[in-house]
């Protein structure tokens, strides 16, 4: 019993330190006025999107991205294999749009999993430096997207790593995609404010081309049918070249999940990437995973064969400060909606660990659709 008491104890100590020495970077993150921002105007960027059967939501979605307040730059849309009418619906919108391109890439390789070889190509027809990626189902939050993602760069600065929440709706399972999504963002953008970034999302995420050809493209990941964001990123971004962008004219809004078996498809598959980062990035996110899990199934335990009060006081502590934290990273999000979520939903994702532990470990690579 009492070796199950220390592991409560520890576990929540574990929990403290991260929150208030590493999430407490994001908590308090002001988004700097950059310096950069007009004269970085000149730069041309290619906005690449790789889609698959996705016509109505390049029909909806990419007008948004072509009418950017900028004019130097292209969107390149990587047609893979689409069986709709995707291919009909890029040809209408190049008639009106001069800076769209379309790419047919047919790719008939079945050990090629995944959009890597898409992507790929897209960079490889890419017309300039600056790369901007997306995905076909997502929606800028504003026309200043563009702008605003490129300032980050300049001579040093390679890599800017965005934001992706999803659109606000109602019900369980939205609002649990939603927390996923906040509590993946509090880790990556807080482990880059630290000096050690580890991931991107793709439907975010600006880079410099040149960050591609030294890393030899995909090769070392090319095997695993995603990672095409967070493995690359792990793989070329360090303290000196990559920054956070936070603001929210930034943001690009996406669809959820509408099922459980879908969302399960879509985790089950991103899940997969992350035994393949880096040694300390594994170890930090696992100290992480675990002492969150420990600190409830062990503080049920202390709970019950020990002393309630107690439990709860130690259970009070850790989810007043994080309850804190997570308020204010909450509103830099736009999603002030879930605030009076967290207890609950930080409580239920003991359950996404149990359940999601055995792909980490042991899932095998799938494709992207």
């Amino acid at each position: 019993m009492i070796f199950i008491l220390w592991i409560f104890v520890f576990a929540t100590l574990i929990q403290l330190i991260f929150w208030l020495f590493l999430f407490s970077k994001l908590a308090f993150y002001k988004s700097p006025e950059d310096p950069n921002l007009h004269q970085d105007q000149k730069i041309p960027v290619s906005i690449i999107i790789c889609a698959r059967n996705e016509a109505e939501n390049l029909r909806h979605n990419l007008p948004r991205i072509l009418n950017q307040n900028d004019r130097l730059y292209e969107v390149l849309v990587v047609n893979d294999n689409s069986q709709d009418n995707t291919l009909k619906v890029l040809t209408y919108l190049c008639q009106k749009y001069s800076h769209l391109r379309i790419i047919n890439f047919h790719n008939k390789n079945k050990s090629q999993v995944g959009k890597k070889f898409a992507l790929a190509k897209g960079i490889e027809e890419a017309k300039h430096e600056v790369l901007l990626l997306t995905d076909a189902d997502c929606c800028p939050m504003s026309a200043d997207w563009l702008g605003e993602m490129r300032a980050v760069l300049s001579d040093r600065i390679e890599v800017g790593l965005g934001y992706a929440p999803y659109y606000i709706k109602s019900g369980l399972l939205n609002k649990i995609i939603r927390f996923e999504t906040v509590y993946t963002a509090v880790q990556y953008l807080s482990f880059a404010l630290a000096g050690m970034p580890y991931m991107g999302v793709g439907r975010n995420l600006i880079y410099k081309k040149n960050l591609f050809r030294k890393a030899n493209g995909f090769k070392k990941h090319e095997e695993i049918a995603s990672g095409d964001d967070d493995l690359f990123i792990n793989e070329v971004a360090n303290s000196d070249n990559t920054r956070i962008i936070l603001k929210p004219e930034t943001f690009m809004l996406s669809p959820s999940k509408e099922t459980w078996q879908g969302w399960f498809r879509q985790k089950s598959r991103h899940l997969t990437t992350g035994k393949h980062y880096r040694t300390k990035h594994k170890i930090l996110l696992g100290l992480l995973s675990a002492s969150h899990l420990a600190h409830y199934l062990a503080g049920v335990i202390v709970g019950l064969k020990f002393s309630i009060i107690f439990a709860f006081l130690i259970y009070a502590v850790r989810v007043s400060v994080i309850t804190v934290f997570y308020g204010l990273i909450l509103k830099k999000l736009q999603d002030r909606a879930l605030i009076k979520w967290i207890p609950i939903l930080d409580a239920v994702f003991v359950v996404y660990y149990l359940v999601f532990a055995p792909i980490l470990f042991f899932g095998k690579t799938k494709r992207w659709k």
